[in-house]
């Protein structure tokens, strides 16, 4: 029996991927919701492997970043955070709350969002190669720029001469 396929849209992933402290992190009642567990159950499994989740796996957030996403909406309000403070996971402490809530959507699911943060990081950098290009090209036009002035320097300066100034030769037929 072949196991059926989970779909879930790449922008519904998206949309729970936040920038806080300047890493993309999930917050845990999105994870819990995506592996089908409840948010008690998945707090409960990270209690009981802290080890498995240094700092840079997963970190509580503050009570001033709780504030923040909710004034920017990402958050109605603090009830839907559940009442207590949430844990928040990078791309490497999704895939450790797979390992440890171990059931198979859950595996599944983390393997989407890190495929997710890869494509994310691709982008970013693509974006990062073309600025650099732009750069080049804005410099390259600079130069292009000060030598397009210096040739309206030169037709201004012969337009701006006096015709009386210029002696000019008398061409054609000549009588005496």
């Amino acid at each position: 029996m072949k196991e059926k396929e989970i779909l879930i849209p790449d922008e519904v992933l998206l949309n729970k991927i936040y920038l806080i402290r300047g890493q993309k992190v999930m917050i845990d009642r999105d994870l819990a919701q995506l592996y089908g567990v409840e948010t008690k159950r998945l707090k409960e499994q990270v209690k009981r492997n802290q080890d498995k989740f240094p700092e840079h796996f997963m970190f509580r957030l503050t009570e001033k970043e709780i504030d923040f996403m909710v004034s920017q909406n990402a958050t109605p309000s603090k009830q839907q955070l559940g009442g207590a403070i949430p844990m928040v996971f990078t791309e490497h402490g999704v895939l450790q709350l797979a390992n440890v809530i171990n059931n198979i959507v859950a595996i599944k699911i983390s393997i989407r969002i890190i495929e997710l943060f890869v494509k994310m990081r691709e982008v970013i950098l693509t974006h990062k190669d073309l600025l650099l290009e732009m750069e080049e090209i804005r410099k390259k036009m600079s130069v292009q720029d000060e030598r397009i002035d210096l040739v309206f320097d030169y037709l201004t300066q012969f337009i701006t001469t006096d015709a009386t100034e210029m002696e000019r030769r008398k061409i054609g037929f000549k009588s005496k």
